[in-house]
């Protein structure tokens, strides 16, 4: 969304630039405080939140997560330009990138911020006068997302082309060597051969698994006294974003795993963290999530999968959909109900549940359990699955922890690092789109000239370099804090709202720059735009995870 409000500047770089953002930046907390404090006003009139009211208001509610979103964001990426600017790798393009970042966000802010393509959330929404009336924000909003700003970052775009990241992340070198190995396997194992995977529907070759297992993938956060390489999330952030530049599916196949591990981390007994642990790290087994069921989708407190001791055991008996990767997978997560008398979250228990690994031929030969196949759109590679279970079984010592009715806190508790992990796929999604854009902009020539010459489709390329490091930046954040044992699951949902958007727009803007060729099945960028579109469902749906927020923002 460009903003060309006012006369262009000689020049198209601000002077002084991280004053004027610095000094803007307060005047939008303050507008993200009084936000929350007008959302209070409206559901919570009494000092407590009435959850009718905050349902009954969700535009209100919504508006309030976006801005808060937006805060947050404009936040990290100033405390990444700082860094820089302290460590001396602040050049041009990362002050481009910053100053249409603000510009550009102010102005929504201020006029509106699109939650989706028909829904865009107002100040008025929450009853507030129009804000950002200081003179940096009107600098910024006037100046910052010019016309000449965008085609001069789409220049050195250009010339930085090849490289990682457009602008450079501000983490450590550790970091940053865990990225160029994952790149270079993308770049030789997955990107070549990631098309007619998906074309051809086909799950993702077990070698390209090995060869992850090898490099630690499964294992990267499990700590080494459990065989895993005890590394921090940071490190997940950045395998996971490289690993789905080059195919979302095999940036996802460590996800199972990471829920998983975290489940047994947190939840597990002693003897339930060194039995799975390290057969999850070495990826002797694989793991499936098996959570969500028909009719009930992020309502997980009313699921109705039941779980019926029978002496030592346990017999499931339900139905799950939408369970990625399960006819592979040697062993579930899957949540049931335990307590036949209740109606809600406290009757659910979560299990460690062994199965048979299928094959084509037989994809689930274990008794009591059938599956069936949901053909998608994007996000392939793993397949998708609906299975029922008959009195499937279940070993007692499998109920994780050994205490029933834990199962819901348990999950919520790895809620933190799949949000996270998700918004790294996200920002590799949307870097694909953007490299897959750019090299075809540079390559593809209309009326003599690179498409890439022209202001709106290096308008688009710009603006989705902004983005992509601006979430980049809000998922680094989250993961910082997530490393550091503090409360994060405010800014992990932002980070997964704002990347789900940021890899959507890429993608669709990347496919627009290719012209009637995107609509063709045989350009990647028709599967990048399938694979970016999940990104807005899956681990919360962006309404879901608006909700969510805006009741966290009232705490």
């Amino acid at each position: 969304m460009a903003h060309d409000g006012g006369a262009t500047p000689a020049t198209a770089m601000l002077p002084d630039l991280l004053s004027l953002t610095g000094a803007a930046l307060p005047e939008v907390l303050a507008l993200r405080e009084a936000a929350v404090a007008a959302l209070r006003g409206r559901v919570a009139p009494e000092g407590r939140v009435s959850a009718a009211a905050l349902e009954a208001d969700q535009f209100a509610a919504h508006a309030a997560a976006w801005i808060a979103t937006y805060a947050e964001a404009l936040s990290a990426l100033q405390d990444w330009a700082l860094r820089l600017r302290e460590a001396g790798s602040f050049g041009a393009l990362e002050a481009l990138i910053v100053q249409i970042g603000f510009g550009e966000y102010l102005a929504q802010i201020a006029g509106g911020i699109p939650m989706s393509q028909g829904e865009v959330a107002r100040l008025q929404d929450l009853g507030l006068p129009p804000g950002l009336t200081g003179a940096a924000a009107q600098t910024l909003m006037a100046q910052g997302n010019s016309a000449a700003a965008r085609m001069q970052l789409a220049g050195l775009l250009r010339e930085n082309h090849g490289r990682a990241t457009f602008g450079a992340t501000g983490l450590d070198d550790e970091l940053e060597m865990i990225r160029d190995q994952f790149r270079r396997f993308a770049d030789e194992r997955v990107i070549p051969f990631a098309q007619g995977w998906h074309l051809k529907d086909e799950l993702i070759p077990m070698e390209i698994i090995d060869a992850l297992a090898e490099m630690g993938v499964f294992g990267l956060t499990i700590p080494e006294e459990y065989g895993g390489f005890g590394l921090s999330k940071a490190s997940m952030v950045v395998v996971s974003e490289e690993l789905s530049r080059g195919y979302i599916g095999v940036g996802s196949l460590g996800t199972r795993s990471e829920i998983a591990a975290e489940l047994i981390l947190c939840g597990g007994t002693e003897a339930q963290k060194a039995h799975w642990l390290p057969k999850i790290a070495s990826a002797e087994i694989l793991p499936t999530a098996v959570f969500t069921e028909p009719n009930t989708g992020s309502d997980l407190g009313s699921l109705r999968t039941r779980a019926v001791k029978e002496g030592d055991d346990w017999r499931i008996t339900g139905n799950k959909t939408w369970i990625t990767h399960a006819a592979r997978a040697h062993v579930m997560t899957l949540l049931a109900r335990t307590d036949p008398n209740s109606t809600d979250w406290r009757g659910l228990s979560m299990f460690l549940a062994e199965k048979t690994p299928g094959t084509e031929a037989e994809p689930f030969p274990t008794p009591g359990m059938t599956g069936t196949e949901i053909e998608v759109l994007g996000y392939r590679g793993m397949k998708e699955y609906e299975l029922g279970f008959d009195g499937f079984a279940v070993k007692g010592e499998n109920l994780l922890g050994g205490v029933e009715g834990q199962g819901f806190k348990q999950l919520m508790q790895t809620f933190e690092s799949a949000r996270i992990q998700t918004a790294a796929r996200a920002v590799g999604v949307a870097q694909s789109a953007l490299e897959t854009g750019l090299q075809y902009a540079e390559d593809r020539k209309q009326f003599g000239k690179s498409l890439i010459a022209f202001p709106r489709v290096a308008g688009k390329l710009a603006m989705m370099a902004v983005e992509i490091m601006i979430a980049r930046q809000l998922t680094y954040r989250a993961a910082w804090e997530k490393d550091h044992d503090k409360r994060c699951d405010l800014e992990a949902g932002m980070a997964k709202l704002l990347g789900a958007r940021v890899a959507w727009a890429a993608a669709d803007n990347a496919l627009q720059i290719h012209g009637g060729n995107g609509f063709a099945l045989e350009y990647r960028i028709s599967r990048i735009l399938c694979d970016a579109r999940i990104l807005n469902i899956f681990e919360g749906a962006a309404e879901i995870q608006a909700q969510v927020i805006a009741r966290r923002l009232l705490d």
